[in-house]
């Protein structure tokens, strides 16, 4: 199934998600470079919300540039299967690789703001990421690193500790939200 047609499946779980489905879909038929950074304005990125087998924490990353703690994810670089950047993105910012796909479908859609900043001393300019998150379980027993270039701490949080230990307002709704879709998956 191609990315038009996930996005056209998926469900959305809320008023804010329905109105970023639609304006995702219209992105995709507007432009045809919105799997690769060449599109300044906006282009597609996948996230994932890593939970432990018993779903009650969840990993996070303290995120350099934002100075929070965050989910990971990152760039599709022109790769088509977002599924896959969730998981090469999660095994290189935690060193994770033992990971399963709780659900191949996506689990959550966000359109996000990122303002200017430097990156490898390069300045990038205010974009969209479109943003697509798989629910993925990992052993909270495996070893975790960081990733320098782009993190310095990772580790395992309740689920609630996660949404407070973030300092930026937008995300914290959003993981407000994964956390309570969280329940449909609880582990009884």
């Amino acid at each position: 199934m191609n990315l038009k047609e996930q996005l056209t499946q998926y469900k959305p779980y809320n008023d804010r998600e329905a109105v970023d489905q639609k304006e995702i879909l219209r992105y995709l038929m507007t432009f045809d470079n919105l799997l690769t950074r060449e599109n300044e304005q906006a282009h597609f990125t996948a996230s994932a919300w890593v939970v432990n087998k018993k779903r009650t924490k969840v990993l996070m990353a303290y995120h350099n540039i934002y100075q929070s703690w965050s989910w990971v994810g990152g760039h599709t670089d022109g790769d088509t299967d977002l599924l896959h950047v969730a998981f090469k993105e999660t095994q290189e910012e935690t060193g994770l690789t033992n990971l399963t796909a709780i659900s191949k479908e996506i689990y959550s859609i966000e359109i996000l703001e990122v303002p200017a900043h430097i990156k490898k001393d390069k300045p990038i300019a205010k974009h969209l990421h479109l943003n697509l998150t798989y629910l993925i379980e990992a052993d909270e027993d495996e070893l975790t690193s960081i990733k320098p270039d782009e993190n310095s701490g990772v580790e395992w949080k309740e689920l609630d500790d996660a949404v407070m230990a973030c300092s930026e307002a937008e995300m914290k709704v959003i993981y407000q939200k994964l956390n309570q879709k969280l329940k449909r998956y609880a582990k009884k």
